[in-house]
C-alpha cells in the first residue's frame, strides 16, 4: 500500500526561503545564493518525507513564489508587458510578474479555492501563443532520482489552470485556449514520463460546479492526454471537497489512479468505490492537509478497510487530503507549547508519520502501541476541561435577534455621522497597519524574551504610534489609524488575547510569496479575558483632532485564518469569537471612538465551493459579523474591509453586513469590482482600493486619478472613499510616504475636478 503526499510546505522550518527571498529583493544576496538556499530547503523536505517512510514524493510542488505562476511560466503564458523579444523569462522577470515593477503593474492575485493561500492569476488574451519551458521541473525530477527518491512530478492540470485564469480581452473565455494549451501539456507529460513512474496532475476544479461545456472539455483533453505518457502512470488528484456530479467524469477518463479527499468529504467513498475501474488504483486523501489536529486513526482505518475490502490492498494508496502547503513543517520545533495541547497536534512531518503508520497496519506490522497512543491523545482532547466553558456556551444560547441589528437605517445613520465627523468629499484613509519595521519587531521580541519590562515596551510602542500619526498629519490624510505597531499580525494578535486559543513559535504557513502567517490554534470555547486594543487606540486619538479608526479583526476572518477546532460546527466557534469582538467594539465606542473598523478580509474565502452550500455559510457568516459590530449607536461609523478574493458574486450578501463604509481591494484587477457594483444597489459608502500594496512600485498621481474617475462612473461622489487596497505593514516607509502622497494629491485633483463640474 503506497503512501504519498500531494505537496509539502515550501517556506522552510524556520522560514529560510522567506528570508532568502527578501534578502534577494533587497540586493543583499545574489541570484545564485537565492537558488542555492531554495535548493537546500527543497532537498531537506524531500529527505524529511523519505525518512518518514513516504513512498512517492511530490516534485514540482516547490516554488520561489507561487505554483500557479510557475505553471503559467512553464507554458509560456507571459503577459506582453513582461515578455522579452525572445520570450525568455529570467528570475527578474518572474518576480516582476508577481510583484510588479516601476511602471509595470503586477499580475492579479486571488485566493486559492477556499484557502488563505494567494495565487497569481494567469492572464490570457486573444491569439495567445504557448511555448513549453520544462527544464526547471525536469531537472528537479532528475535531482530527486539521483537521491534515490521515487519522484512523483506535480503538474497543475489544464482545466484548473484555465479556470483560475482570466482573459484580458473584453470578450472571450480562458477555456478558449484549451486546444493550444493541450498540445503543450502533451509535450510536458511525454517528457516527464521518461523520468518518472508516476505523474500527479492536480485538478481541484473538479470539486466545483462545472458547466456541461467544461465537463466536455475535461473529457476531451484527458482522453488524449493519457496517451502522452506511455511509460508512466498518471494520478488525477482532486481535493478540497467532494467530486459530486463530477465523480463519473473523473473515473471514466482512464487515469491509472484517482485521488479523492476523504477528510472534507468522507461520504463520497461510497459513491466512488463502485466506479473504480479494474485496472485503477484508488488514492485515499485520509490525512488532513489543512488543519493541525492529530488524525483519529481508528476512524481513518474504517474508511481504508472499506476500500481494501472492495478493491484489495494492492489497489489502494494512502495520501494527504491535499498539499501540506497549508500547515507548518514540524511540531518538534514547538518545545514551549503546552504539553497537553501539543499532544493533540500534527504538523506536516507528523502527518507523514501518520500516513506511514496507517499503511503499516495493512503490511502486517504490530502497531498496537502507536494506535493506543493515538487513542489516548484523541480521548484527552475530548475530555479536557480547558476545551469547554459553560459560561461561553450559556452566553451563546442567550443571543437574541436584536443583537444582530443597528438601531436605524444606513441613510439615517449617514446624516448623523456626517454631522459628527465633518469629513471632506472623497475622504482619504488607510486600511489600518503601517510598516512593521525591524525596530518594531525587535521591541516586541525584547518584551517577549523579558529583555525590557512592560513600561519600557509601552513607551516604545507609543513612540511608533506617534510617528504614524505625525506622518499622517504631514501627508494630509482625513481619517487616521494608529498604525498597529503592537500587532504581529491581524489575526495572531487577537489569538494571543483570547481564551480558548494558543500560539506557536514556528507554526508558519505561506500566504503568498515570502509572506507567512502564524495562525492561532483554536482548541476550545473562545472568550475575551480583558480589553485588547483600547489603550493603544485611545493614545493614538489623543495625538490628533482628526478621527482615528478603532481597528479590529472580524470574527469570520479570525475563524478562517486560524486552525479551528473540528469537534463543533465552525458557525458555533464563530459566534463565540463574535461575542468577544462585540465586547471590544462596545468598549471602543465607550472610549469615544467615532469610527470603528471590523475587518472581514477572509469573508469570501471561507465560502463553500459548491453553490448549493453558499447561502447557509454566508447567512451565518454575515450574522456573526453583525453580532460583533451592531452594538454601536447611529453616530458611530462602522467600516469593514475585504481583500484579494472574487467578491462579484457575493455583493448582495456584503450589502447585508450593514456596514457604513466598505473598503475593498480593486487596483490589481483594474477596478473589476465596479462592473458588479453597477448591478447591485449598495447603499454603503465604498472605498475601492486605488493602489496595490503587495507590489513595491509607487503608483503615480495620474494612475490613481484614473481609477477614481473610473469609480465615479458607478459610485456617487458623496459615497466614494479613497484608500489603498490593504494594510501597509509589508511595505517600507519610503514607498508608503510616496504612495500616500500621490494618493492624497490625486484626491485633491478630484475634488477640484468635481467642483469645476459643479
Amino acid at each position: 500500500m503506497l503512501t504519498h503526499t500531494l505537496g509539502f510546505p515550501r517556506i522552510g522550518r524556520r522560514r529560510e526561503l522567506k528570508k532568502a527571498l527578501e534578502a534577494y529583493w533587497k540586493a543583499e544576496i545574489t541570484e545564485q545564493e537565492l537558488l542555492e538556499m531554495a535548493s537546500a530547503v527543497r532537498l531537506q523536505h524531500w529527505a524529511l518525507q523519505r525518512d518518514c517512510g513516504i513512498d512517492l514524493l511530490p516534485v514540482g510542488d516547490f516554488s520561489l513564489y507561487d505554483h500557479v505562476l510557475d505553471m503559467a511560466v512553464m507554458l509560456g503564458a507571459i503577459p506582453p508587458r513582461f515578455a522579452s523579444p525572445d520570450n525568455d523569462i529570467d528570475l527578474t522577470t518572474y518576480f516582476k510578474m508577481a510583484r510588479g515593477d516601476d511602471g509595470i503593474a503586477a499580475m492579479e492575485m486571488s485566493k486559492w479555492f477556499d484557502t488563505n493561500y494567494h495565487y497569481i492569476v494567469p492572464e490570457f488574451r486573444r491569439g495567445q501563443s504557448f511555448n513549453l519551458s520544462p527544464n526547471i521541473l525536469l531537472n528537479q525530477v532528475r535531482q530527486a532520482r539521483e537521491m534515490g527518491i521515487d519522484a512523483k512530478p506535480v503538474v497543475l492540470g489544464p482545466l484548473t489552470l484555465l479556470k483560475c485564469g482570466k482573459n484580458r480581452d473584453e470578450e472571450g473565455d480562458p477555456m478558449d485556449h484549451l486546444s493550444a494549451v493541450f498540445s503543450i501539456y502533451e509535450k510536458l507529460i511525454s517528457e516527464l514520463s521518461e523520468l518518472s513512474n508516476w505523474i500527479q496532475i492536480d485538478e481541484p476544479a473538479l470539486v466545483l460546479d462545472l458547466s456541461d461545456q467544461e465537463r466536455s472539455h475535461f473529457q476531451r483533453v484527458y482522453d488524449r492526454l493519457l496517451y502522452a505518457a506511455p511509460k508512466a502512470k498518471i494520478m488525477l488528484t482532486t481535493y478540497f471537497g467532494s467530486l459530486h456530479q463530477n465523480t463519473h467524469l473523473a473515473f471514466a477518463s482512464g487515469f491509472d489512479s484517482v485521488h479523492v479527499d476523504l477528510v472534507h468529504a468522507p461520504d463520497q467513498l461510497k459513491q466512488v468505490l463502485p466506479l473504480v475501474g479494474a485496472d485503477q488504483i484508488l488514492s485515499l486523501g485520509i490525512i488532513n492537509g489543512r488543519n493541525v489536529w492529530r488524525a483519529n486513526l481508528d476512524a481513518a482505518l474504517v474508511l481504508i478497510e472499506q476500500a481494501v475490502n472492495a478493491l484489495g490492498a494492492d489497489r489502494v494508496m494512502l495520501g494527504t487530503s491535499c498539499s501540506l502547503l497549508h500547515v507548518p513543517v514540524d511540531l518538534e520545533s514547538e518545545s514551549e507549547l503546552d504539553p497537553e495541547i501539543r499532544s493533540w497536534l500534527a504538523f506536516a512531518k507528523q502527518k507523514c508519520l501518520e500516513l506511514k503508520l496507517l499503511s503499516r497496519v495493512f503490511e502486517g506490522y504490530d502497531v498496537r502501541e502507536e494506535l493506543s497512543d493515538n487513542r489516548a491523545a484523541i480521548a484527552s482532547r475530548q475530555q479536557s476541561s480547558r476545551v469547554f466553558n459553560r459560561g461561553v456556551q450559556d452566553r451563546v444560547s442567550a443571543i437574541n435577534d436584536d443583537m444582530y441589528q443597528r438601531t436605524s437605517d444606513c441613510n439615517v445613520r449617514r446624516g448623523q455621522q456626517s454631522k459628527r465627523l465633518r469629513l471632506p468629499r472623497f475622504p482619504t484613509t488607510t486600511i489600518g497597519s503601517f510598516p512593521q519595521t525591524s525596530d518594531i519587531r525587535k521591541v516586541r521580541s525584547a518584551r517577549k524574551r523579558g529583555k525590557i519590562n512592560q513600561e519600557e515596551y509601552t513607551n516604545e510602542i507609543k513612540r511608533f504610534i506617534r510617528h504614524c500619526v505625525d506622518c499622517q498629519h504631514d501627508l494630509g490624510l482625513d481619517v487616521f489609524v494608529h498604525g498597529e505597531p503592537e500587532r504581529n499580525d491581524m489575526v495572531e494578535y487577537f489569538g494571543e488575547k483570547l481564551s480558548g486559543t494558543c500560539l506557536t513559535n514556528f507554526g508558519w504557513v505561506q500566504s503568498y510569496g515570502s509572506r507567512c502567517v502564524k495562525p492561532p490554534i483554536i482548541f476550545g470555547d473562545v472568550y475575551r479575558l480583558e480589553p485588547m486594543t483600547i489603550n493603544w487606540i485611545q493614545y493614538g486619538q489623543s495625538l490628533t483632532e482628526k478621527p482615528l479608526k478603532g481597528m479590529l479583526t472580524g470574527p469570520v476572518t479570525i475563524l478562517n485564518w486560524s486552525f479551528v477546532r473540528d469537534d463543533i460546527p465552525r458557525s458555533e466557534t464563530c459566534k463565540q469569537i463574535a461575542l468577544a469582538i462585540r465586547d471590544e467594539v462596545a468598549d471602543l465606542e465607550k472610549a469615544g471612538c467615532r469610527i470603528i473598523q471590523v475587518d472581514e478580509a477572509a469573508l469570501r474565502e471561507g465560502m463553500p465551493l459548491r453553490q448549493s452550500e453558499v447561502d447557509a455559510y454566508m447567512s451565518w457568516a454575515i450574522s456573526c459579523f453583525k453580532l460583533a459590530a451592531c452594538c454601536i449607536g447611529d453616530e458611530t461609523q462602522l467600516h469593514t474591509h475585504m481583500c484579494y478574493s472574487e467578491f462579484n458574486d457575493v455583493l448582495a450578501w456584503i450589502a447585508k453586513m450593514d456596514a457604513d463604509v466598505i473598503s475593498i481591494e480593486a487596483s490589481r484587477s483594474g477596478m473589476e469590482i465596479l462592473s458588479a457594483l453597477e448591478s447591485h444597489e449598495l447603499r454603503n459608502e465604498i472605498g475601492p482600493g486605488v493602489y496595490d500594496i503587495h507590489s513595491p512600485r509607487v503608483p503615480t498621481t495620474d494612475e490613481i486619478s484614473g481609477l477614481l474617475k473610473k469609480a465615479l462612473r458607478v459610485i456617487p461622489a458623496e459615497r466614494l472613499w479613497v484608500n489603498p487596497d490593504c494594510g501597509l505593514k509589508t511595505r517600507n516607509w519610503p514607498e508608503v510616504r510616496d504612495s500616500l502622497k500621490n494618493m492624497v494629491a490625486a484626491t485633491h485633483e478630484m475634488r477640484e475636478w468635481i467642483a469645476k463640474k459643479g
